[in-house]
Formats: C-alpha cells, sequence, structure tokens
C-alpha cells in the first residue's frame, strides 16, 4: 500500500466525517453532547494513523454516550443505516469490541447485526480470544446464516492471521476449532463467502500446511465453488512448489517442457521503469500437461543480500508438443511495503515449482 493510500483511507475519518456522525446522533439522541464528542474525536488528529482514528472514534462515543452499556449500542444500532461509507461503520462493532466482553451473548448479537453495514471481523477477535470455543459455537450457527455478510464474518473474523489484527494463537495451535465453520462453507454460493474461506486456510498453510491438504482432500472438489475455494487457499504453497498443493490442483508432475527465447528487458533499468519477461515454453510430451508458470524476483536488500518473493504468471494446460509465447511487465518502483536498492535483480522462471529459466537486470536508483 502507498503512502497516497494509506493517506486516503486515513481521510475516511475526517473532520467532516465526525461533524456527521455528531449531527445523527444527536438527531437520535437529543441529550448527546456533540461538542464534547468533536473536542475528543479531533484533538491532534493529523498525527493518527486510520486505525487509531477509528479507535479514537470509539473513545469519543464512550464519553459521550449513555453509561449503560445496551443503551449506547442501541442508539449506534439506529446510527448505523445513516453513516455513509461502508469502513466507517467499523467503529460501532468497535465500540462492542472494546466495551462489551461482560455481556457475551447480547454483544456477539449486536456483532452480527452491525456487520451487514461494513464488516465486524475486527471486533469479534476480542471475544473468540477470551473465549473461543463459546464464541466459535455462535459462530458455527452464523455460518449457516441466510446473510452472506453474516457467513462471511463467521469464517473472516476467526482467520488465524487477519491483517491489521492480532494472530488467534488457539486457533493456530489447533485449527480444528474453526474445522465446522469452513466445513459448512465450503461450497458456499457467495463469492464473497468463499474468498473469505480460501483466505482463512491460506492462513494456516503457513504454520500447518499439512492440516488444509489432508481437509481438502476430503472436499468434493468437483464442485465448482469446493473447486474454487481449494485453489486459492493453496495459492502460498503453490508458488512454494509444495507438490501435494500442486498435485491437489491437477499440476502435481514434474514438467516435460523447455524454455527459450528468456528475455528481461531492459538489462539496465533505472527506478520507476518497467521490466518485461518474455520466453517461449514448448512441450516436451505428447500428453497433455496442467502448468502453474509463476516467476521469482530476488530483489536486493539494502546489505547487498537478496530476498525473493514469487509471483504468479500464469496457469495453463499445455497439449501434445504446443509451444506458447508469454511476456509479463512490472513496474519498478518503491512501496510502503517495499523499497529497492540497486545491484543486480535475478529473475527465475517456475514451472510446477521449478525452476527452468534465469536471467538479470540490473537497478539503478540513482535518478529516482
Amino acid at each position: 500500500m502507498t503512502t497516497t493510500e494509506n493517506t486516503a483511507l486515513k481521510e475516511i475519518f475526517d473532520p467532516r466525517r465526525f461533524r456527521s456522525i455528531a449531527l445523527e446522533l444527536a438527531a437520535i439522541h437529543p441529550a448527546f453532547d456533540a461538542r464534547r464528542f468533536l473536542k475528543i474525536a479531533l484533538a491532534g488528529l493529523d498525527q493518527l494513523s486510520l486505525m487509531q482514528r477509528l479507535r479514537r472514534t470509539t473513545e469519543a462515543l464512550h464519553a459521550t454516550l449513555p453509561a449503560d452499556y445496551r443503551k449506547a449500542v442501541k442508539i449506534l444500532r439506529a446510527l448505523a443505516p445513516r453513516i455513509d461509507h461502508g469502513f466507517a461503520t467499523l467503529v460501532l462493532p468497535d465500540y462492542v469490541g472494546q466495551y462489551g466482553l461482560d455481556d457475551f451473548d447480547w454483544s456477539m448479537d449486536a456483532l452480527k447485526y452491525f456487520t451487514g453495514f461494513g464488516s465486524s471481523e475486527f471486533a469479534v477477535r476480542e471475544f473468540l480470544r477470551q473465549d473461543p470455543e463459546r464464541a466459535l459455537a455462535i459462530m458455527e450457527v452464523w455460518s449457516r446464516d441466510d446473510s452472506d455478510a453474516v457467513r462471511r464474518l463467521a469464517s473472516e473474523g476467526c482467520r488465524p492471521r487477519l491483517p491489521w489484527s492480532f494472530r488467534l494463537d488457539a486457533i493456530l495451535d489447533n485449527p480444528m476449532l474453526a474445522a465446522p465453520i469452513l466445513e459448512n462453507l465450503r461450497t458456499d454460493s457467495s463469492l464473497y463467502v468463499r474468498k473469505s474461506v480460501a483466505n482463512h486456510l491460506n492462513d494456516v498453510t503457513k504454520s500447518d500446511p499439512d492440516w488444509v491438504l489432508d481437509r481438502l482432500a476430503t472436499w468434493p472438489l468437483d464442485n465448482p465453488q469446493a473447486a474454487w475455494i481449494a485453489r486459492h487457499a493453496l495459492r502460498s504453497l503453490i508458488k512454494a512448489g509444495n507438490p501435494r498443493a500442486l498435485a491437489a490442483i491437477g499440476a502435481g508432475g514434474a514438467p516435460e517442457v523447455k524454455i527459450s527465447k528468456f528475455a528481461v528487458t531492459p538489462r539496465q533499468v533505472t527506478l520507476g521503469e518497467r521490466v518485461t519477461l518474455s520466453f517461449d515454453l514448448a512441450s516436451k510430451s505428447t500428453a497433455s500437461q496442467r502448468l502453474v508458470i509463476d516467476y521469482k524476483m530476488h530483489y536486493v536488500k539494502k546489505s547487498g543480500a537478496t530476498a525473493a518473493k514469487v509471483f504468479k504468471l500464469k496457469e495453463l494446460t499445455l497439449e501434445g508438443a504446443q509451444r506458447v509465447s508469454i511476456e509479463r511487465s512490472q513496474s519498478i518502483r518503491d512501496f510502503t511495503t517495499r523499497v529497492h536498492y540497486p545491484g543486480r535483480h535475478e529473475i527465475e522462471i517456475l514451472v510446477n515449482g521449478q525452476s527452468l529459466a534465469r536471467s538479470f537486470f540490473e537497478l539503478n536508483c540513482g535518478d529516482a
């Protein structure tokens, strides 16, 4: 995510948003102290990150809503449809996650309601951390709900490694705790839900790949929805060339192919320019082959050592004696999550996890 994107996200919680929330709350609850809310919410706002602004909003609400927790949440329930931005509604479940742990079941029902306006995926983790089995029992019921937003919450909320949140160690240590939820959703009709299930399983592959592979081996992978989840759940293992993961998507055999005319252009690259990879791939077999083709970029680090990252390139079925030409262009520029350093950047072409060709480009950062 770039600095510009981070700044834009922060502005979800800007002074205009806080004034709008204050006006709506005053309309719902005439005793609401809008002036105090704004004073708390806006103090030092420019220095706060996106998630800090979200939490600041929660704290400002807590300071100005009724002290009775259920009364406060009932007011927030009325506020939910009046907020005109999905991410901004995350403050509503955040309030529940911060102040409702002593009213467990009632709070979980509030999270179910709020998730339809944005998502309660972050807040529900507070309840999972406090009492995993109790929360997961409720979420298993959610996984059979008519609403795809609620079904997604069942899976997304208990992702072991959800971005922007803390890890759920109980599920990392024992993925079976969440298995009933994933089983209920394995052929879900909603892409919104299937993406979450795949991401949940992909999280688990990073610590217990065999558990995921064993679980998927019992799934009806002739079902298109289940097959879609499996393919996306295994993406990290596929990039790493895991034989079982490749076999699960029909690309388990050693590739009988030849790569020729592999070129990386231009050879000398200035930061901000694009580099292009191109090559021909020819079958050496008379039978068709399912192939997963990736490329591995060896980024030069500040120390001069390198760190590799695998990028997806193409998946295809190569018929006997068939030849195809493949090309991919990539921008070489800095991001918040990646800073480039000058030097020789090597690139490998991986087919079913095997490195079959290697070349490089020289990066010059001096003119960036």
